[in-house]
């Protein structure tokens, strides 16, 4: 038996080229949660973390939206990460618990809104480089910095606010939710990257305009309950060297300190497949026994071994 932590990609909710209906993401669920369902009745202990990426874009939209025609008051980006993290783990929730219950296997599956423990002072929050929300044009993101605050990137479709992404510290639930899955619970937690949250003077906790890389939380999580395999799934086949040119080389089975030495190569593209990288590493120099990247469709593949792509101090894995 072993103890899985599932860090499920953008894909395994919704598809590119997909609107974004809730009928989509349930049935594209439905086929993400089957291999779950049949990893849990092969006797292992699971926990599911996830993206929001679509999702709380839509969400910052239908705010921005409510505001220019209503009036109603948009809600920080805590709130909306928050608002994703119920939304998309209730959808998770009811389509494992439907499964098992077909396969006869009584287990409890629950979400908990998950916060994440990050350093005021990381460096990234004097450098903001994460896009979220929608387009602007030149004037009203201009009123935006002038009136919210904001800070905006121009692209090649407009303008766009960018917020910092810092380094993910602690899960602030940890002990909770590191009981519930060693009691058998099959456990949804920070979806998303998780709510950032800082520590104030006075000790209490406040949510911060941020966005944290999900495999990055997704690693510390599956640290601190104490995981063996870390499952992060995508939508490529293979993790490569030398992506996408003639040269391409895909990587099988492979050390931490390969992985580190290709890492500063600059092999692997920032914002893509970079941070999957960088948390897998970071999971078995920790500890853990097993990190593994494939992609959605072979997740089960991958933890019996098959063609997927591994890595480890004992090893990592990359399908």
């Amino acid at each position: 038996m072993r103890r899985i932590v599932f860090a499920l990609g953008g894909n395994a909710i919704l598809k590119a080229n997909q609107v974004g209906t809730a009928e989509e993401q349930r049935a594209n669920l439905q086929g993400t949660c089957a291999q779950i369902v049949e990893a849990i009745c092969e006797g292992h202990d699971v926990l599911i973390t996830h993206g929001n990426g679509p999702q709380v874009g839509n969400i910052l939209l239908q705010n921005e939206e409510a505001f220019r025609s209503a009036g109603i008051p948009p809600m920080p980006l805590d709130i909306c990460g928050a608002e994703s993290q119920g939304m998309i783990g209730y959808m998770i929730q009811r389509a494992l618990a439907n499964q098992l219950k077909h396969r006869g296997v009584q287990k409890t599956v629950m979400s908990i809104v998950t916060e994440v423990l990050v350093d005021e002072h990381d460096p990234a929050f004097s450098n903001p480089t994460k896009p979220i929300g929608p387009f602007y044009t030149g004037p009203l993101a201009e009123k935006l910095v002038r009136t919210r605050g904001y800070v905006m990137r121009e692209d090649v479709k407009g303008w766009r606010r960018v917020v910092p992404s810092p380094d993910p510290q602690a899960i602030v639930q940890a002990s909770a939710i590191k009981e519930l899955f060693q009691r058998g619970y099959v456990v949804i937690a920070s979806g998303g990257g998780g709510i950032p949250v800082i520590k104030s003077a006075d000790g209490s906790l406040v949510g911060i305009e941020a966005v944290i890389d999900k495999d990055l939380a997704a690693e510390v999580i599956a640290r601190e309950v104490g995981a063996d395999t870390f499952l992060i799934l995508t939508d490529v086949d293979k993790v490569y060297l030398h992506y996408k040119s003639p040269e391409q080389v895909p990587l099988h089975t492979v050390t931490a300190d390969e992985m580190e030495a290709w890492q500063r190569e600059g092999h692997f593209r920032v914002g893509s497949m970079a941070p999957k990288v960088e948390a897998a590493i970071r999971f078995v120099r920790s500890g853990g026994e097993r990190a593994i990247i494939a992609s959605l469709d072979h997740a089960l593949e991958a933890l019996r071994g098959g063609g997927s792509h591994v890595i480890g101090s004992r090893s990592v894995r990359v399908a």
